[in-house]
Formats: C-alpha cells, structure tokens, sequence
C-alpha cells in the first residue's frame, strides 16, 4: 500500500503527515522551524527529514508515492548548492522524489480545491498570491520588513510605535495603544504624561535599538486597544486592512470570482484587520486556511494519484 507525505515547514515549526489513498492520517510528525532563510540549510534540510521520519514511524519509505514540502523560503533552493543540501536530506529519509512549493500554496490548497484563485497571507510579513492550476504564478507584496510587508503584525507593530510617538511629541494624552506600547518597551513605571520629551527620546531609541521585525510584538497591543475604543487602533487597522485588500486585489484578473484564501493571525476572523477585510471583500468567495500541513498532503495526493483524490481527514 502507497500513501504520501506532507509537510509544512514555517519559520518556528515543522510539521509533516502521511496520508493513504483514502485520505486517513497514518501518522504525524513534528520539528523545529526550517526556513533555510532563518535557520541554516543543513540545519533546516535535517529538521524537514527529521519531521518525515516521524510521521512515517514503520512504514516503508519506499512506498512514499509523492511528497510535496511547503517551504517559507522556498527560493533559497534555487540556489543549487542548497538544492544539494536538501535533496541529500530527502535521501537520507528514505523517499523522492519531493516537490517544494512556496508556503501559500499549501494554505491555500488547505481552504479549497479549486485549482485557480488568490491567497492573501499576513502574518509577521504578509504576501498576496495568484493561483493558477494550484501554483503560485505571480505576487504582489512580501518584499520584507524593509521594502513592504503592508498590513503585517511588523506593519501593524510599527506604526503603534510611531502613533504613539506623535501622540507624544504633540502633546497629547496617550490613549490604550499608546500606553500599552510604552509600558511594553519601557517599563510599567513609562506611563508619566509630564515626562513626554523623555519618553519620546527614550521610545525611539528602545525600538532602534533592536532587530526591526522585533517591531511586531507590538502588533498585538493594536487589536486589544482596538476593542477599547481607542481611534488610533481604529485608524491603524482601517489602513492595515485597505493595503492587504488592495495588494490581493491587485494579483487578481478584473471581475475574477475565484476564491480568496486568507491566510496567517493578522487575519483571523476574530481580529479587526481580518474583520475589516472581509468587509472589504464582501461579495466574492472568501475563505480562511485551515491547516497548511493538510494542504500540502492533498497536493501529494493529488500528484499521487489524480484529481479524485480525496482530502485528509485529520485524526
């Protein structure tokens, strides 16, 4: 009996499954993050392997009919000196061939199964994505903290801290977000309206002193203030929602009525950027990612044996 492999390998986690002809999960496995854009090739390489070993547990690698990795970072291998360190990797495993795919292509296969439509991902960064017979063929976005990342948690995170600045350096009183962000990078003893100029002084050079995507941890005080009324979240999310809906908008055909996968913890229904967007798009097919290890599995399945193959179960 054949079955095939998925895998999902993020920045923080890697997580791969086996599925049979029928669907059914024969096993799971599990990993540390293995974006070789984080973490080094090899490093990232062994962890993948490490995660399909442990879905497979006793079944026969040989029998692994298709295996398709969903990969943040996938164009690292484009490199073929990494290529060499990954394809050594699969071999160690046991199986091959293995098809990598860019991360939103196994998200986006995760929420549908049709073959044509976008996939808007935000998450720490955010990227949108056409969807063409399950491949990504174009995008809009994902240039990085440094060149875009539009409606991100770093976006998001970043301009609490700038709405907080101006907030200080005009005088004004801080409101939730403001004062959510100075207590989280200065101390709960920050929050002292006749100490502004300091504040100021010492909030530009709390945030400039550290890794720039760093500025995403802020990215939460925004949704909370949000629910407290605050305009500044208000403002912030309004925006945030309008740059992601305009870049999947953009990497859409005019008229196009194909789904729209959303992707990543900015946009969750729960949240006002997810909620706001899905406001935006009223009106077209709009659809939230379930899991992207399940997505990835199908893709195999369907490489494995055909369009009727049908989707995982999880177990």
């Amino acid at each position: 009996m054949s079955h095939v492999v998925g895998v999902d390998a993020g920045g923080t986690s890697t997580r791969a499954i086996v599925v049979d002809a029928s669907g059914a999960v024969l096993g799971t496995g599990r990993a540390d993050g293995a974006n070789p854009n984080s973490h080094p090739p090899h490093t990232a390489a062994s962890r993948i392997a490490s995660a399909i070993t442990g879905a497979l547990g006793g079944l026969d690698p040989a029998a692994t009919a298709a295996c398709v990795v969903g990969m943040a970072g996938v164009s690292k291998l484009s490199d073929p000196s990494i290529a060499e360190i990954f394809e050594a990797a699969w071999k160690d495993a046991g199986i091959g061939p293995v098809r990598t795919v860019p991360d939103p292509e196994v998200a986006y296969a995760s929420a549908t199964s049709s073959p044509d439509g976008s996939v808007l991902v935000a998450g720490t960064g955010s990227i949108a994505g056409r969807i063409r017979g399950r491949r990504m063929v174009s995008t809009v976005g994902g240039y990085g903290w440094l060149l875009g990342d539009e409606g991100s948690a770093y976006w998001l995170g970043r301009e609490a801290v700038r709405s907080t600045l101006d907030v200080l350096g005009r005088g004004g009183e801080p409101g939730p977000l403001a004062r959510a962000v100075l207590t989280e990078a200065l101390g709960p003893s920050a929050v002292d309206p006749a100490a502004r100029a300091s504040l100021w002084r010492a909030l530009i050079t709390s945030a400039n002193a550290e890794a720039p995507i760093r500025l995403a941890r802020f990215a939460p005080f925004v949704s909370e203030a949000y629910r407290e009324g605050d305009p500044a979240a208000d403002e912030i999310t309004t925006r945030a929602a309008a740059l992601l809906v305009t870049n999947v908008m953009t990497a859409r055909d005019p008229g196009e009525r194909t789904p729209i996968v959303l992707v990543g913890g900015v946009l969750s229904p729960e949240g006002p950027v997810g909620t706001k967007v899905r406001a935006e798009l009223a009106g077209l097919e709009v659809l939230t990612s379930t899991d992207g290890v399940l997505g990835a599995a199908w893709l195999a399945a369907v490489d494995a044996y055909g369009e009727g193959a049908p989707r995982p179960v999880p177990r």
